[in-house]
């Protein structure tokens, strides 16, 4: 058996002439997950949340809550090429993972990096992507 599945387009731009063009390629599994799709969107919006934050950070809570956001993105796509019992420990970790980011939020809301409407609202995502990865646990018979 195979990850590889399903064939996915996409656009390929050539930086030196500009030009561009479609290719097909193949897709593994994990990438059909709509939870592996809303994590990377939670890494991108985080990357954006923390651009502005303070320099000094970079190697402090920037640093841990961007590694933390990928680390949900990289637990569903290494545990997907495992045994169902790898997934579903991989699949713990990714939940972790959400609860740190959360954890993060509440330190960089207190250290006033963020305003309390952007804590609520990366507080749902987070909540809603830990729920999510649950569901992809459970669906996942031992």
């Amino acid at each position: 058996m195979t990850n590889l599945s399903l064939r996915r387009k996409i656009l390929v731009v050539d930086s030196r002439t500009g030009s561009w063009f479609i290719v097909e390629r193949n897709m593994f599994s994990f990438e059909k997950l709509n939870v592996y799709q809303a994590s990377l969107d939670l890494v991108n919006d985080i990357y954006i949340l923390t651009q502005d934050w303070p320099k000094s950070e970079i190697f402090g809570l920037t640093g841990q809550i961007r590694r933390a956001a990928v680390s949900i993105s990289l637990n569903i796509a290494e545990g997907s090429g495992r045994t169902k019992k790898d997934f579903r420990h991989f699949l713990d970790m990714a939940r972790s993972s959400c609860q740190e980011c959360v954890a993060l939020l509440e330190i960089v809301r207190r250290r006033s990096f963020i305003k309390t409407d952007e804590f609520n609202k990366f507080y749902a995502r987070f909540t809603s992507q830990a729920m999510q990865i649950s569901a992809l646990k459970r669906s996942i018979q031992p």
